[in-house]
């Protein structure tokens, strides 16, 4: 029975390396690539309260139409809208995010994580500020 159980442990770990092996294989000539103009963004130095915005533009380099499948921020202080049309190749498109700076102090860096059909499937952009504090 142990044989059988270690036979089969060695079976799966078999299939999932060819198949690892063959989406490395996967020609990347005929996929859409997502080219940032810009990959980070420094509001510098703003009050607490205040509510900042800033547009990613990038473009659509490949040959094939670029789909933008979901944005994630890593907070609710952040918010973001983009392109949720296909973007056609040497198309531009935007991710537009929204800083509220509400309850944030010092020096904040926020990730927002882009996922598409692009070649890197998931590409990543920060937005960076200082938060002073309110003088009352």
């Amino acid at each position: 029975m142990k044989k059988y159980l270690l036979l089969l442990i060695c079976l799966c770990y078999g299939v999932l390396g060819f198949a690892q092996n063959n989406t490395t294989n996967i020609s990347n000539e005929n996929v859409p690539i997502l080219s940032f103009h810009e990959k980070e963004y420094d509001f510098g130095d703003i009050k607490q309260g205040d509510v900042v915005e800033h547009t990613f533009s990038f473009k659509n380099t490949g040959k094939t139409p670029l789909i933008i499948a979901n944005v994630q921020t890593t907070c609710g202080c952040t918010a973001t809208k983009w392109t949720n049309q296909p973007i056609p190749p040497d198309a531009e498109g935007s991710i537009t995010v929204q800083f509220n700076t509400s309850g944030k102090q010092g020096i904040q860096n926020k990730v927002i994580t882009i996922k598409s059909n692009a070649n890197n499937q998931i590409e990543r952009v920060i937005i960076k500020a200082n938060i002073l504090l309110k003088e009352n």
